[in-house]
Parts: C-alpha cells; sequence; structure tokens
C-alpha cells in the first residue's frame, strides 16, 4: 500500500469515521422459484418490515440485490447483506419476516467475522 500523506485520526470529524476494531458481515441469500417484475418490489418491502421491527437487534444493512442465474449457480437470488454485533436475533428476525415468502425454495447464510489491522486516513485535494 502506498502510505503517502497517511495519518491517524485527529481531527473530531476524523474520529467519527473510524471503523470498528471487529466486524461480523451476514449475508442472507433467498432462493427464488421464479423472477418477474414484482419480485425487487416484495424483497423491498419484506426488509423494510425488518427494518420497522428491529427493535433490540444491534445491526446494520449494507446492501440489497438480485443475482440471475448464472452469476454463482443455476438459481436467481435476493441478497441482503448486515454487519451485525447479534446474529441470532438477526437470524431470528429475519426467519419471522421471510418463512411465508412463497417464491423462496430456500434461504441460505454466510457470516464472515473481520479483524481491523490496522486504519489510517488521508485526504484527496478536489480543487
Amino acid at each position: 500500500m502506498d502510505n503517502i500523506n497517511l495519518t491517524e485520526p485527529k481531527t473530531k470529524f476524523e474520529k467519527k469515521l473510524v471503523q470498528q476494531k471487529y466486524n461480523v458481515n451476514v449475508a442472507f441469500y433467498v432462493h427464488l422459484k421464479q423472477f418477474n417484475n414484482d419480485v425487487r418490489v416484495e424483497l423491498e418491502n419484506r426488509i423494510e418490515e425488518v427494518f420497522f421491527y428491529s427493535k433490540g437487534v444491534d445491526w446494520h444493512f449494507d446492501s440489497f440485490g438480485i443475482e440471475k442465474s448464472g452469476s454463482r449457480e443455476n438459481d436467481i437470488l435476493g441478497y441482503f447483506i448486515f454487519r451485525t454485533s447479534n446474529l441470532t436475533e438477526l437470524k431470528k428476525l429475519f426467519l419471522e419476516y421471510f418463512n411465508d415468502y412463497e417464491n423462496a425454495s430456500k434461504i441460505t447464510c454466510s457470516v464472515a467475522e473481520y479483524e481491523k489491522i490496522n486504519e489510517t486516513f488521508f485526504e484527496l485535494d478536489i480543487n
């Protein structure tokens, strides 16, 4: 890594940007039976319900998308990626709002744990 102008966080603003020392990413993959124009809206509505009823669960939503068949396998996947410190509650909440989704053949999950090794800051001059 090029280390030109890398610094430790000094200003109050930079200190707000410091990322957590440990990070757990959880990806939920909803294997879809079929895909049409309504599927994206259906999945977005369900995840909004998870947001609305997520009191007490320490997590942050990172991304959502749909992978067409052939990207990874033959299945069409709706995926949701979260950062969390409470995997048990997030699993329970996700299952509660997706267990009756008729377009899902199954839901698979992956959990990736990361530990920050180093973090430095720099600015890009855009003038």
